[in-house]
């Protein structure tokens, strides 16, 4: 029945902790429930100390030589587990791609509103992906796209690193700009979200 849960639920992911009488190992490096080594045993005699003790015994560090297994609340070390994990999530920076779509006319208005737009989700800690469609006879004046693309990273300076030069793609030109290290730290931390496209 086990084999049916999904890889993403939290049961599944705990089955790997191995305990108690799931220890495969032939000996073990045991560490008690206050942090003190009691030494290399086999997990049976290791797995009684934990029993007259009313704890469990948790493999902690199962690719160690010989395993380290710990003695303690298996329950207990499942919350603090979580916990951390909780706690690590938190610190992630969520990266998302946001796209500022330009066009080989674009106007001088236009064009710093687009600009401006590149530079605030920049700050917010996201990417920015510059594009610019030719259409029909446009393709002749490919010139004309790369000197706008160019000039944004240009004007965006240190709010942005170039992460892909701008490069044609069918039709279409694009470059992709990430948060440069100083808009990182400045950013506000936020929630995972789907990337999204900005048009104007």
């Amino acid at each position: 029945m086990e084999a049916n849960i999904p890889p993403i639920d939290k049961r599944s992911a705990k089955s790997f902790i191995r305990t108690n009488e799931r220890i495969r190992a032939r000996e073990i490096r045991v560490i008690d429930e206050n942090g003190e080594q009691l030494g290399v045993m086999a997990p049976f005699d290791a797995l009684k100390i934990a029993r007259e003790r009313s704890l469990d015994l948790v493999e902690i560090s199962p690719n160690a030589v010989p395993p380290v297994c710990k003695i303690q609340d298996y329950g207990k070390f499942l919350y603090e587990k979580d916990k951390s994990d909780r706690a690590a999530r938190k610190k992630q920076k969520v990266i998302v791609i946001k796209e500022v779509k330009f066009s080989v006319t674009v106007d001088e208005h236009d064009y710093q509103t687009k600009k401006n737009q590149a530079v605030r989700f920049l700050n917010d800690g996201d990417k920015v992906k510059a594009s610019l469609r030719f259409k029909g006879r446009q393709m002749a004046h490919r010139d004309l796209g790369y000197k706008i693309i160019n000039r944004l990273i240009a004007d965006i300076g240190d709010a942005g690193v170039v992460e892909f030069m701008p490069r044609m793609e069918g039709t279409t030109l694009h470059a992709i700009l990430a948060p440069s290290k100083k808009a990182l730290e400045a950013a506000p931390k936020k929630p995972a979200a789907a990337p999204a496209a900005a048009e104007a």
